[in-house]
């Protein structure tokens, strides 16, 4: 499996470079779908010229911000592959603790998390547009000329204002997938209704208890890594990963006859409805318009799969955060519309909150996300 070099990374960004004066005149701001001149913004917002001069000088030794992005964030560290260290604590769940063990899974997915993954909130850039604006096109988006953003710049930490402001697609930590697993639903044949960016893959396989993983997902090119990524893991474990989506495996005669009650955990996170946009005609928020078709034609069709495919004592476990819909007048109390068509089949175990400090919203219930787990009581 070929992984981005540093190299690489650098040259996607690599453009003439402007002088300040040439900047000044050819910069534009976007705010929503308007374009302002940047002369005519700076003097309207009172900006000072020395500011636009700091983003300047940003925008032209870009490399340094962007080697310090990729070493952080995308680079493999080869001692940090396999989990060398203890799993953490069911009081400790968290995803980002030891994040480095995301960087095999940001690296192979890189385009997909950064770019090709839309939130599903209104005028909310993804991190690469954002950089591919103002790196190649002189525009800026507005949020980057607010005074906190200008602050941020001025101490140097225009990174961190990157971070905050712009959509990257949500990735669970496989160090945490396996911390679940060790700690809390102790697995040994898994199946997951999504691939989750292949992390769930990665995070069972470090388990040496696990002898069978089955996922399936509906984005071609993650099932195709995530079977390369099984294969370099752990290729005596069985693996099988499935193309499709999970509420049509529901219908599916061979996959419910070769599965029924086979497995002892089921886990991972759902789409939360509209929050993130992922490519692809048979993602569940492209086959279904509404909320309520949604939540009938893909969660309730997809927890009944889960219900077939466990063993009775089985355990059901998902991650879910109270998101409610921020871009319409319409509020999903998603938390409890998923988990009470849950309830309709599985036994409610535990309700536990986990720190995420990178859920994509702007407003939130809750400051976490939960750790849903149920068990299978009957056939």
């Amino acid at each position: 499996m070929r992984l981005l070099q540093l190299h690489e990374f650098l040259e996607r960004f690599s453009t003439s470079k402007l002088t300040f004066p040439q900047f000044m005149n050819a910069g534009l701001v976007r705010s929503g779908d308007k374009l302002t001149q940047l002369k005519e913004y700076a003097m309207h917002k009172g900006i000072d010229k020395d500011e636009l001069r700091l983003l300047y000088e940003n925008i032209i030794h870009r490399n340094e911000y962007l080697t310090r992005f990729y070493n952080l964030s995308l680079r493999i560290h080869e001692d940090k592959i396999h989990f060398s260290i203890k799993p953490m604590k069911p009081t400790e769940f968290d995803n980002n603790k030891e994040s480095v063990y995301k960087n095999l899974i940001r690296n192979v997915y890189y385009e997909d998390i950064l770019q090709n993954t839309k939130s599903g909130i209104e005028n909310i850039p993804t991190y690469m547009d954002m950089l591919s604006d103002l790196y190649f096109h002189s525009i800026i988006d507005y949020k980057l000329l607010t005074p906190s953003s200008l602050f941020y710049m001025k101490n140097g930490r225009l990174g961190s204002v990157f971070s905050s402001y712009y959509f990257r697609s949500s990735i669970m930590n496989p160090y945490l997938v396996y911390s679940i697993n060790k700690t809390l639903l102790k697995g040994t044949r898994i199946f997951t209704p999504t691939l989750g960016w292949s992390s769930y893959c990665y995070g069972f396989l470090e388990c040496p208890e696990v002898v069978e993983y089955v996922g399936t997902d509906v984005i071609p090119n993650v099932c195709k890594r995530t079977r390369e990524i099984a294969r370099g893991l752990s290729p005596t474990t069985t693996t099988t990963i499935f193309c499709k989506p999970s509420e049509d495996l529901f219908t599916s005669t061979e996959f419910k006859t070769k599965y029924r009650e086979h497995f002892d955990v089921v886990f991972f996170s759902p789409p939360y409805f509209r929050l993130e946009m992922y490519e692809g005609a048979k993602q569940s928020t492209q086959r279904y318009k509404t909320y309520e078709e949604w939540l009938e034609k893909y969660w309730d069709a997809t927890i009944q799969l889960c219900h077939h495919v466990l063993q009775k004592g089985g355990r059901l476990c998902y991650i879910l955060s109270g998101y409610g819909s921020q871009n319409t007048a319409e509020q999903y109390d998603l938390l409890n519309d998923m988990n009470n068509i849950t309830k309709r089949y599985f036994k409610h175990k535990s309700d536990q909150l986990m720190h995420n400090k990178n859920v994509n919203v702007t407003k939130h219930r809750e400051t976490g996300e939960h750790i849903m787990l149920f068990t299978k009581t009957r056939g």
